[in-house]
């Protein structure tokens, strides 16, 4: 799993990085599944957290039982760092979200390059909300953007209205995806929605997150 190190929200003063449930949700699917997870995040070390996942709001079955959970705390605090990562000491690559992508793994070389290597061993790629930004500029052999042509979905632009964020991140992720020939998709804000298209898994929003894992947890059996 591949978490931002990304901290600020713009210019906004506020702090940002990775959504909790974003993190725990999928996290317990697979290890719960009896897969081994390694946490990696673009600078090592302890990820920073947005803080607004973290209000009361926000807390999910999952959330609490990693607030809870002081092992799987230790391993975010020591996570490796992206750029020493090996596509091939692994099945598949997972990257919850939160804004923090949106600035520091959409990109960055080593994630491009580590996505294309699962890619190019045909090991399926997945991401849910702002992740799926990772994506943006992976291509393929022909040099073509992967999603080009590919179901895709991610925090929609009607939902980043919703969080009155549209003139703080640096693009819209939505957009972004239609631009590269994504077959972009939704369903109504804040429901949960995920799709799979080949290699490629994405979910919408936060609340796809578990939908998400659990996709690439079948396409892993």
């Amino acid at each position: 799993m591949v978490l931002t190190s990304h901290a600020e929200l713009g210019n906004t003063g506020e702090d940002t990085g990775f959504w909790v449930e974003e993190f725990a949700a999928p996290f317990y699917v697979f290890a719960d599944a009896g897969l081994k997870v390694t946490l990696a995040s673009v600078a090592g070390g302890q990820p920073p957290v947005d803080p607004k996942s973290e209000l009361a709001d926000f807390q999910t079955p999952a959330t609490k039982r990693y607030d809870a959970d002081k092992e799987v705390q230790k391993l975010m605090a020591n996570t490796a760092i992206l750029a020493d990562i090996d596509a091939s000491d692994y099945d598949a690559v997972f990257y919850p979200g939160g804004h923090g992508p949106l600035w520091d793994l959409t990109d960055n070389l080593a994630s491009i390059s580590l996505i294309e290597s699962f890619l190019a061993a045909n090991k399926p790629i997945a991401a849910v909300c702002h992740a799926s930004a990772a994506f943006l500029n992976i291509k393929d052999a022909s040099g073509e953007y992967v999603v080009k042509g590919k179901g895709v979905t991610g925090f929609s632009n009607s939902e980043e209205d919703a969080v009155q964020l549209t003139e703080i991140v640096p693009f819209l992720l939505e957009d972004e995806l239609i631009k590269r020939g994504g077959k972009y998709q939704r369903v109504a804000d804040w429901n949960a929605f995920a799709i799979q298209d080949g290699l490629l898994i994405t979910g919408q929003n936060p609340a796809s997150s578990e939908l998400a894992a659990k996709k690439l947890l079948t396409s892993l059996a």
